[in-house]
Protein backbone atom coordinates (compact mmCIF):
# COMPACT_ATOMS: atom_id res chain seq x y z
CA UNK A 1 0.00 0.00 0.00
CA UNK A 2 1.09 3.25 -1.09
CA UNK A 3 1.67 6.23 1.59
CA UNK A 4 -0.43 8.48 -0.22
CA UNK A 5 -3.33 9.98 1.48
CA UNK A 6 -5.41 12.31 -0.29
CA UNK A 7 -8.73 13.89 0.73
CA UNK A 8 -11.64 15.21 -0.32
CA UNK A 9 -13.28 17.85 2.15
CA UNK A 10 -16.78 18.84 0.89
CA UNK A 11 -19.53 21.37 3.36
CA UNK A 12 -23.15 19.94 3.76
CA UNK A 13 -24.18 23.92 2.74
CA UNK A 14 -25.51 23.53 -0.87
CA UNK A 15 -26.52 21.01 -3.32
CA UNK A 16 -23.54 19.01 -5.01
CA UNK A 17 -21.97 21.27 -7.50
CA UNK A 18 -19.77 20.03 -10.56
CA UNK A 19 -16.57 21.37 -9.36
CA UNK A 20 -16.57 19.68 -6.62
CA UNK A 21 -17.40 16.29 -8.08
CA UNK A 22 -14.45 16.72 -10.61
CA UNK A 23 -12.46 17.74 -6.92
CA UNK A 24 -13.13 14.25 -5.48
CA UNK A 25 -12.54 12.74 -8.99
CA UNK A 26 -9.39 13.72 -9.42
CA UNK A 27 -8.18 12.73 -5.53
CA UNK A 28 -9.84 9.74 -5.95
CA UNK A 29 -7.82 8.90 -9.01
CA UNK A 30 -4.39 10.00 -7.65
CA UNK A 31 -5.60 7.42 -4.84
CA UNK A 32 -6.19 4.64 -7.31
CA UNK A 33 -3.44 5.78 -9.28
CA UNK A 34 -0.50 5.32 -6.57
CA UNK A 35 -2.01 2.84 -4.42
CA UNK A 36 -3.33 5.48 -1.58
CA UNK A 37 -5.64 6.21 0.29
CA UNK A 38 -8.91 8.72 -0.67
CA UNK A 39 -10.32 10.09 2.58
CA UNK A 40 -14.18 11.63 2.85
CA UNK A 41 -13.80 14.16 5.50
CA UNK A 42 -17.00 16.64 6.10
CA UNK A 43 -16.24 20.23 6.80
CA UNK A 44 -19.84 20.74 8.72
CA UNK A 45 -18.25 23.52 11.38
CA UNK A 46 -21.71 26.17 9.92
CA UNK A 47 -23.94 25.11 11.85
CA UNK A 48 -26.51 27.30 10.35
CA UNK A 49 -26.11 26.70 6.83
CA UNK A 50 -25.28 22.65 7.48
CA UNK A 51 -27.79 20.59 6.52
CA UNK A 52 -28.51 16.62 6.51
CA UNK A 53 -30.31 16.57 3.42
CA UNK A 54 -27.22 18.16 1.57
CA UNK A 55 -25.01 15.68 3.44
CA UNK A 56 -26.91 12.77 2.20
CA UNK A 57 -26.42 14.12 -1.21
CA UNK A 58 -22.72 14.28 -1.07
CA UNK A 59 -22.69 10.87 -0.28
CA UNK A 60 -25.56 9.55 -2.89
CA UNK A 61 -23.56 11.87 -5.40
CA UNK A 62 -20.49 10.56 -4.77
CA UNK A 63 -21.38 7.25 -5.00
CA UNK A 64 -23.36 7.77 -7.89
CA UNK A 65 -19.85 8.63 -9.66
CA UNK A 66 -18.14 5.58 -8.34
CA UNK A 67 -15.69 7.40 -6.47
CA UNK A 68 -15.48 5.15 -2.77
CA UNK A 69 -13.70 6.89 -0.10
CA UNK A 70 -11.21 4.52 2.11
CA UNK A 71 -11.85 6.54 5.26
CA UNK A 72 -14.60 8.36 6.31
CA UNK A 73 -18.61 8.88 7.19
CA UNK A 74 -20.08 5.61 6.48
CA UNK A 75 -16.87 3.23 5.51
CA UNK A 76 -17.60 -0.28 6.72
CA UNK A 77 -20.09 -1.51 8.58
CA UNK A 78 -19.69 1.56 11.06
CA UNK A 79 -17.91 4.02 9.18
CA UNK A 80 -14.45 5.79 10.32
CA UNK A 81 -11.21 4.69 9.93
CA UNK A 82 -8.21 5.46 12.01
CA UNK A 83 -8.15 8.87 12.19
CA UNK A 84 -11.99 9.95 12.97
CA UNK A 85 -13.92 11.51 13.83
CA UNK A 86 -13.90 12.75 10.03
CA UNK A 87 -17.09 15.59 10.49
CA UNK A 88 -15.31 18.50 12.01
CA UNK A 89 -18.31 19.12 14.20
CA UNK A 90 -17.38 16.36 16.22
CA UNK A 91 -14.10 17.35 16.52
CA UNK A 92 -13.79 20.10 18.80
CA UNK A 93 -11.18 18.90 21.44
CA UNK A 94 -8.70 18.04 18.47
CA UNK A 95 -8.76 21.67 17.61
CA UNK A 96 -8.32 22.67 21.03
CA UNK A 97 -5.46 20.61 21.73
CA UNK A 98 -3.41 22.05 18.74
CA UNK A 99 -4.64 25.87 19.46
CA UNK A 100 -2.91 25.01 23.22
CA UNK A 101 -0.23 23.84 21.45
CA UNK A 102 0.37 26.81 19.42
CA UNK A 103 -0.24 29.35 22.55
CA UNK A 104 2.70 27.10 24.49
CA UNK A 105 4.84 27.67 21.68
CA UNK A 106 4.13 31.31 21.78
CA UNK A 107 2.66 30.99 18.60
CA UNK A 108 -0.89 31.89 19.37
CA UNK A 109 -2.49 35.06 21.37
CA UNK A 110 -5.80 35.78 22.66
CA UNK A 111 -6.72 39.64 21.19
CA UNK A 112 -10.51 40.97 21.07
CA UNK A 113 -12.01 37.71 22.40
CA UNK A 114 -10.29 35.70 19.46
CA UNK A 115 -7.53 33.92 19.54
CA UNK A 116 -4.86 34.87 16.73
CA UNK A 117 -1.55 33.50 15.15
CA UNK A 118 1.51 35.04 15.41
CA UNK A 119 3.63 35.00 12.31
CA UNK A 120 7.61 35.49 13.25
CA UNK A 121 9.91 38.27 11.85
CA UNK A 122 10.17 41.64 12.49
CA UNK A 123 7.33 43.90 13.24
CA UNK A 124 6.52 47.47 12.28
CA UNK A 125 3.37 49.27 12.16
CA UNK A 126 2.22 51.17 9.27
CA UNK A 127 -1.04 53.01 8.66
CA UNK A 128 -3.50 51.52 6.25
CA UNK A 129 -5.29 53.51 4.09
CA UNK A 130 -7.95 51.02 3.11
CA UNK A 131 -8.98 50.21 6.48
CA UNK A 132 -8.08 53.68 7.77
CA UNK A 133 -6.58 52.40 10.80
CA UNK A 134 -2.65 51.84 12.22
CA UNK A 135 -1.84 48.29 11.57
CA UNK A 136 1.18 45.77 13.18
CA UNK A 137 2.76 43.81 9.74
CA UNK A 138 5.48 41.48 10.33
CA UNK A 139 8.53 41.54 7.56
CA UNK A 140 9.82 38.45 6.66
CA UNK A 141 10.99 35.83 3.76
CA UNK A 142 7.79 35.05 1.33
CA UNK A 143 6.30 31.48 1.53
CA UNK A 144 7.61 29.53 -1.07
CA UNK A 145 4.60 26.94 -2.66
CA UNK A 146 6.00 24.49 -5.05
CA UNK A 147 2.79 23.87 -6.28
CA UNK A 148 2.82 20.70 -8.26
CA UNK A 149 0.86 21.57 -10.94
CA UNK A 150 1.51 25.53 -11.20
CA UNK A 151 4.93 25.29 -10.10
CA UNK A 152 7.05 27.79 -7.74
CA UNK A 153 4.34 30.27 -5.94
CA UNK A 154 5.51 32.89 -3.57
CA UNK A 155 3.06 34.40 -1.34
CA UNK A 156 3.50 37.22 1.71
CA UNK A 157 2.08 37.01 4.58
CA UNK A 158 2.89 40.03 6.50
CA UNK A 159 -0.37 40.26 9.25
CA UNK A 160 -0.77 37.80 12.15
CA UNK A 161 -4.26 36.46 12.02
CA UNK A 162 -7.30 34.93 13.50
CA UNK A 163 -7.56 31.09 14.03
CA UNK A 164 -10.51 30.97 16.44
CA UNK A 165 -13.41 33.52 16.49
CA UNK A 166 -14.38 35.40 19.62
CA UNK A 167 -17.73 33.33 19.69
CA UNK A 168 -14.98 30.29 20.00
CA UNK A 169 -15.23 28.75 16.77
CA UNK A 170 -12.26 27.87 14.69
CA UNK A 171 -11.55 29.09 11.57
CA UNK A 172 -11.40 27.31 8.11
CA UNK A 173 -7.79 27.77 7.85
CA UNK A 174 -6.81 26.36 11.45
CA UNK A 175 -9.25 23.16 11.01
CA UNK A 176 -8.11 22.48 7.66
CA UNK A 177 -4.75 22.67 8.45
CA UNK A 178 -5.33 20.67 12.04
CA UNK A 179 -7.01 17.52 10.28
CA UNK A 180 -4.75 17.20 7.34
CA UNK A 181 -2.24 17.13 10.21
CA UNK A 182 -4.02 14.52 12.36
CA UNK A 183 -4.76 12.54 9.43
CA UNK A 184 -1.21 12.08 7.86
CA UNK A 185 -2.70 13.92 4.39
CA UNK A 186 0.49 13.84 2.65
CA UNK A 187 -0.90 15.37 -0.88
CA UNK A 188 -3.68 18.23 -1.35
CA UNK A 189 -5.23 18.49 -4.50
CA UNK A 190 -7.97 21.15 -4.43
CA UNK A 191 -9.10 24.10 -6.74
CA UNK A 192 -6.78 26.90 -8.13
CA UNK A 193 -9.27 29.32 -6.09
CA UNK A 194 -7.35 27.87 -2.50
CA UNK A 195 -3.99 28.87 -3.36
CA UNK A 196 -4.74 32.43 -2.04
CA UNK A 197 -5.48 30.38 1.39
CA UNK A 198 -1.80 28.33 0.86
CA UNK A 199 0.95 30.46 2.07
CA UNK A 200 -1.59 30.55 5.89
CA UNK A 201 -1.66 27.52 6.09
CA UNK A 202 2.00 26.78 5.03
CA UNK A 203 2.64 29.53 7.97
CA UNK A 204 0.46 27.08 10.51
CA UNK A 205 2.38 23.92 9.17
CA UNK A 206 5.44 26.00 10.45
CA UNK A 207 3.88 26.65 13.52
CA UNK A 208 2.81 23.06 14.18
CA UNK A 209 6.35 22.39 13.29
CA UNK A 210 5.21 20.07 10.65
CA UNK A 211 6.15 19.89 7.07
CA UNK A 212 3.49 20.51 4.62
CA UNK A 213 1.93 17.96 2.38
CA UNK A 214 2.13 18.27 -1.18
CA UNK A 215 0.04 20.99 -3.00
CA UNK A 216 -1.48 20.57 -5.96
CA UNK A 217 -3.90 22.97 -7.38
CA UNK A 218 -6.40 22.28 -10.12
CA UNK A 219 -7.64 24.64 -12.89
CA UNK A 220 -11.04 26.10 -12.00
CA UNK A 221 -14.32 25.27 -14.13
CA UNK A 222 -15.15 28.57 -16.46
CA UNK A 223 -18.89 28.87 -17.67
CA UNK A 224 -20.08 27.71 -20.65
CA UNK A 225 -20.33 31.38 -22.12
CA UNK A 226 -18.82 34.50 -20.89
CA UNK A 227 -16.31 34.74 -18.67
CA UNK A 228 -15.93 33.64 -14.63
CA UNK A 229 -16.18 30.12 -12.38
CA UNK A 230 -18.86 27.99 -12.88
CA UNK A 231 -21.55 29.02 -10.08
CA UNK A 232 -23.89 26.16 -8.63
CA UNK A 233 -26.82 28.81 -10.54
CA UNK A 234 -25.53 27.89 -13.78
CA UNK A 235 -27.19 25.76 -15.92
CA UNK A 236 -25.29 21.75 -15.80
CA UNK A 237 -23.54 23.32 -12.35
CA UNK A 238 -25.41 20.62 -10.40
CA UNK A 239 -24.62 16.60 -10.19
CA UNK A 240 -28.38 15.73 -9.23
CA UNK A 241 -29.19 17.33 -12.71
CA UNK A 242 -27.80 14.61 -14.58
CA UNK A 243 -28.89 11.96 -12.66
CA UNK A 244 -32.72 13.13 -13.01
CA UNK A 245 -31.65 13.03 -16.84
CA UNK A 246 -30.82 9.99 -16.70
CA UNK A 247 -26.86 10.46 -17.61
CA UNK A 248 -24.32 7.72 -17.00
CA UNK A 249 -22.07 8.17 -13.97
CA UNK A 250 -19.48 6.36 -16.09
CA UNK A 251 -19.85 9.34 -18.99
CA UNK A 252 -19.94 11.86 -16.80
CA UNK A 253 -16.41 10.84 -14.91
CA UNK A 254 -14.96 10.75 -18.16
CA UNK A 255 -16.17 13.90 -19.49
CA UNK A 256 -14.99 15.60 -16.02
CA UNK A 257 -11.24 13.74 -16.01
CA UNK A 258 -11.04 15.94 -19.46
CA UNK A 259 -11.98 19.62 -17.64
CA UNK A 260 -8.13 20.14 -16.58
CA UNK A 261 -6.37 17.20 -17.14
CA UNK A 262 -4.64 15.49 -20.76
CA UNK A 263 -4.39 11.57 -20.94
CA UNK A 264 -1.32 12.55 -23.42
CA UNK A 265 -2.81 10.84 -26.57
CA UNK A 266 -5.78 12.82 -28.66
CA UNK A 267 -8.26 9.68 -26.79
CA UNK A 268 -11.15 11.23 -25.47
CA UNK A 269 -13.64 8.13 -24.15
CA UNK A 270 -11.54 5.84 -22.11
CA UNK A 271 -12.38 2.83 -19.57
CA UNK A 272 -11.89 4.10 -16.42
CA UNK A 273 -9.67 1.78 -15.60
CA UNK A 274 -7.05 3.43 -18.13
CA UNK A 275 -7.76 6.42 -16.79
CA UNK A 276 -6.51 5.66 -13.40
CA UNK A 277 -3.97 4.14 -15.15
CA UNK A 278 -2.76 7.26 -16.98
CA UNK A 279 -4.10 9.81 -14.55
CA UNK A 280 -1.03 11.58 -12.58
CA UNK A 281 -0.49 15.31 -11.56
CA UNK A 282 2.18 16.33 -14.23
CA UNK A 283 -1.15 16.02 -16.31
CA UNK A 284 -2.67 18.64 -15.58
CA UNK A 285 -3.14 21.52 -17.00
CA UNK A 286 -2.85 25.07 -15.57
CA UNK A 287 -5.09 26.80 -17.59
CA UNK A 288 -8.91 26.97 -16.82
CA UNK A 289 -11.07 24.41 -18.49
CA UNK A 290 -14.31 25.30 -20.18
CA UNK A 291 -17.51 23.36 -19.43
CA UNK A 292 -18.92 22.24 -22.78
CA UNK A 293 -22.98 20.77 -22.55
CA UNK A 294 -23.20 19.52 -25.67
CA UNK A 295 -19.61 17.61 -25.72
CA UNK A 296 -20.41 16.05 -22.39
CA UNK A 297 -23.98 15.49 -24.04
CA UNK A 298 -21.83 13.67 -27.14
CA UNK A 299 -19.78 11.75 -24.57
CA UNK A 300 -23.33 10.61 -22.96
CA UNK A 301 -24.29 9.29 -25.75
CA UNK A 302 -21.62 7.25 -27.07
CA UNK A 303 -21.36 5.17 -23.70
CA UNK A 304 -25.29 4.96 -23.92
CA UNK A 305 -24.58 3.58 -27.32
CA UNK A 306 -22.95 0.22 -25.96
CA UNK A 307 -24.95 -0.16 -22.74
CA UNK A 308 -25.73 -3.61 -22.82
CA UNK A 309 -29.35 -4.42 -23.53
CA UNK A 310 -30.54 -5.52 -19.92
CA UNK A 311 -28.96 -2.59 -18.44
CA UNK A 312 -30.25 0.05 -21.49
CA UNK A 313 -33.57 -1.49 -20.96
CA UNK A 314 -33.15 -1.05 -17.00
CA UNK A 315 -31.81 2.21 -17.21
CA UNK A 316 -35.02 3.52 -19.03
CA UNK A 317 -37.36 1.75 -16.94
CA UNK A 318 -35.89 3.93 -13.67
CA UNK A 319 -36.05 7.04 -15.74
CA UNK A 320 -40.02 6.66 -16.50
CA UNK A 321 -40.47 5.35 -13.13
CA UNK A 322 -39.33 8.81 -12.03
CA UNK A 323 -41.14 10.79 -14.26
CA UNK A 324 -44.22 10.20 -11.67
CA UNK A 325 -46.29 12.76 -13.61
CA UNK A 326 -45.77 11.42 -17.22
CA UNK A 327 -49.25 10.00 -18.80
CA UNK A 328 -46.66 8.64 -21.17
CA UNK A 329 -44.36 7.02 -18.50
CA UNK A 330 -47.20 5.28 -16.80
CA UNK A 331 -48.22 3.94 -20.17
CA UNK A 332 -44.57 2.60 -20.96
CA UNK A 333 -44.32 0.96 -17.30
CA UNK A 334 -47.67 -0.41 -17.62
CA UNK A 335 -46.93 -2.19 -21.07
CA UNK A 336 -46.06 -6.17 -21.59
CA UNK A 337 -42.18 -6.09 -20.38
CA UNK A 338 -40.95 -7.68 -23.65
CA UNK A 339 -42.69 -4.79 -25.49
CA UNK A 340 -41.00 -2.20 -23.43
CA UNK A 341 -37.76 -3.58 -23.91
CA UNK A 342 -38.42 -4.30 -27.68
CA UNK A 343 -39.42 -0.28 -27.77
CA UNK A 344 -36.36 0.26 -25.78
CA UNK A 345 -33.60 -1.42 -27.75
CA UNK A 346 -35.14 -0.02 -30.69
CA UNK A 347 -34.49 3.27 -29.71
CA UNK A 348 -31.09 2.92 -27.96
CA UNK A 349 -29.12 3.74 -31.14
CA UNK A 350 -31.40 6.89 -32.10
CA UNK A 351 -31.49 8.81 -28.81
CA UNK A 352 -29.08 11.23 -27.49
CA UNK A 353 -29.82 10.65 -23.95
CA UNK A 354 -31.94 8.90 -22.07
CA UNK A 355 -34.01 12.52 -21.20
CA UNK A 356 -35.50 11.67 -24.66
CA UNK A 357 -36.83 8.60 -24.34
CA UNK A 358 -40.27 9.58 -22.89
CA UNK A 359 -41.38 11.96 -25.76
CA UNK A 360 -39.33 9.71 -28.84
CA UNK A 361 -41.45 6.27 -27.78
CA UNK A 362 -44.74 8.31 -26.99
CA UNK A 363 -46.84 6.76 -29.60
CA UNK A 364 -45.38 3.19 -28.88
CA UNK A 365 -47.59 3.46 -25.92
CA UNK A 366 -50.78 5.25 -26.49
CA UNK A 367 -53.20 5.40 -29.43
CA UNK A 368 -53.44 9.37 -28.87
CA UNK A 369 -50.46 10.49 -30.41
CA UNK A 370 -50.93 13.98 -32.30
CA UNK A 371 -50.20 13.93 -36.36
CA UNK A 372 -47.54 16.80 -36.77
CA UNK A 373 -49.46 19.38 -39.30
CA UNK A 374 -46.23 20.00 -41.32
CA UNK A 375 -45.09 17.49 -41.43
CA UNK A 376 -48.37 15.86 -42.80
CA UNK A 377 -48.96 18.81 -45.50
CA UNK A 378 -45.10 18.00 -46.70
CA UNK A 379 -45.71 14.01 -46.83
CA UNK A 380 -49.53 14.17 -48.54
CA UNK A 381 -48.07 17.12 -51.28
CA UNK A 382 -45.68 14.48 -52.59
CA UNK A 383 -47.19 11.47 -55.30
CA UNK A 384 -50.24 9.47 -53.91
CA UNK A 385 -49.74 8.75 -50.55
CA UNK A 386 -53.05 7.59 -49.30
CA UNK A 387 -52.97 4.88 -52.59
CA UNK A 388 -49.66 3.78 -51.32
CA UNK A 389 -51.11 3.20 -47.85
CA UNK A 390 -53.84 1.00 -49.02
CA UNK A 391 -51.43 -1.08 -51.08
CA UNK A 392 -49.67 -1.63 -47.47
CA UNK A 393 -52.94 -2.15 -45.68
CA UNK A 394 -54.10 -4.47 -48.31
CA UNK A 395 -50.67 -6.50 -47.86
CA UNK A 396 -50.15 -6.25 -44.62
CA UNK A 397 -52.58 -9.50 -43.21
CA UNK A 398 -49.89 -12.02 -45.02
CA UNK A 399 -46.55 -9.79 -44.64
CA UNK A 400 -43.77 -11.71 -42.94
CA UNK A 401 -43.16 -9.01 -39.99
CA UNK A 402 -40.55 -11.33 -37.89
CA UNK A 403 -37.55 -9.30 -38.97
CA UNK A 404 -36.62 -6.12 -40.18
CA UNK A 405 -35.28 -7.69 -43.25
CA UNK A 406 -38.43 -9.77 -43.90
CA UNK A 407 -40.69 -6.51 -43.74
CA UNK A 408 -38.16 -4.54 -45.93
CA UNK A 409 -38.31 -6.82 -48.53
CA UNK A 410 -42.05 -7.14 -48.69
CA UNK A 411 -42.14 -3.41 -48.80
CA UNK A 412 -39.57 -3.28 -51.97
CA UNK A 413 -41.34 -6.04 -53.65
CA UNK A 414 -44.76 -3.79 -53.59
CA UNK A 415 -43.29 -0.98 -54.71
CA UNK A 416 -41.14 -3.08 -57.37
CA UNK A 417 -44.95 -4.18 -58.52
CA UNK A 418 -45.72 -0.69 -59.47
CA UNK A 419 -42.60 0.81 -60.25
CA UNK A 420 -42.01 2.42 -57.57
CA UNK A 421 -39.19 3.35 -54.91
CA UNK A 422 -39.10 2.01 -50.99
CA UNK A 423 -39.04 5.85 -50.78
CA UNK A 424 -42.79 6.15 -51.76
CA UNK A 425 -44.30 4.32 -48.93
CA UNK A 426 -41.72 4.99 -46.15
CA UNK A 427 -42.27 8.53 -45.12
CA UNK A 428 -46.45 7.94 -45.51
CA UNK A 429 -46.38 5.12 -43.47
CA UNK A 430 -44.15 6.59 -41.38
CA UNK A 431 -46.46 9.40 -40.46
CA UNK A 432 -49.72 7.34 -39.87
CA UNK A 433 -47.92 5.08 -37.61
CA UNK A 434 -45.75 7.78 -35.67
CA UNK A 435 -47.50 11.27 -36.55
CA UNK A 436 -44.06 12.54 -37.30
CA UNK A 437 -40.97 12.14 -39.80
CA UNK A 438 -38.50 10.96 -37.11
CA UNK A 439 -37.87 8.21 -35.48
CA UNK A 440 -35.77 4.42 -35.81
CA UNK A 441 -36.40 2.54 -38.84
CA UNK A 442 -39.70 2.17 -40.32
CA UNK A 443 -39.10 -1.75 -40.72
CA UNK A 444 -38.23 -1.66 -37.31
CA UNK A 445 -41.09 -0.02 -35.82
CA UNK A 446 -43.80 -2.05 -38.08
CA UNK A 447 -42.04 -5.20 -36.49
CA UNK A 448 -42.38 -3.50 -32.62
CA UNK A 449 -45.70 -2.42 -33.22
CA UNK A 450 -47.11 -5.46 -34.88
CA UNK A 451 -49.70 -6.51 -37.12
CA UNK A 452 -52.78 -5.35 -35.26
CA UNK A 453 -51.21 -1.98 -33.93
CA UNK A 454 -50.39 -0.89 -37.28
CA UNK A 455 -53.46 -2.04 -39.45
CA UNK A 456 -55.25 -0.22 -37.01
CA UNK A 457 -53.48 2.85 -37.42
CA UNK A 458 -53.06 2.78 -41.21
CA UNK A 459 -56.71 2.46 -40.85
CA UNK A 460 -57.64 4.94 -38.96
CA UNK A 461 -55.42 7.86 -40.65
CA UNK A 462 -56.95 7.13 -44.21
CA UNK A 463 -60.75 7.12 -42.63
CA UNK A 464 -59.59 10.31 -40.97
CA UNK A 465 -58.57 11.25 -44.85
Amino acid sequence: MSQVRVRFAPSPTGFFHIGSARTALFNWLYARHTGGTFILRIEDTDKERNSEAFLNLIYDSLTWLGLNWDEGPRVGKHGGGDFGPYRQSERSDVYRDYVQRLRDAGRAYEKDGAIWFKLEGERYEVFDEHRKKTVTKVKGPPVVIEDRIRGRVERVEDEDFVIVRSDGNPVFHLVNVVDDIAMRVTHIIRGEDHLSNTSKHVRLYEGFGVTPPAFAHIPLILKQNGPGKMSKRDQGALIEEYQRRGYLPEALVNFLCLLGWNPGDDREKMPIDDIIRLFDLPGVNQSNARFDDKKLAHMNMAYLLELPADRWVAQARELFGRQTGSAVAQAALAADAGYFREVMLLSQPKVKGLEELSAYTAYFFTEAYAVDPKVREKVMAKGDPKARLQEVLDALPTMDLTSDGAIEEALKALAAQRGLGFGDYQAVVRLALSGTNVGPSITGMIRVLGRERVLARLQRFLADG
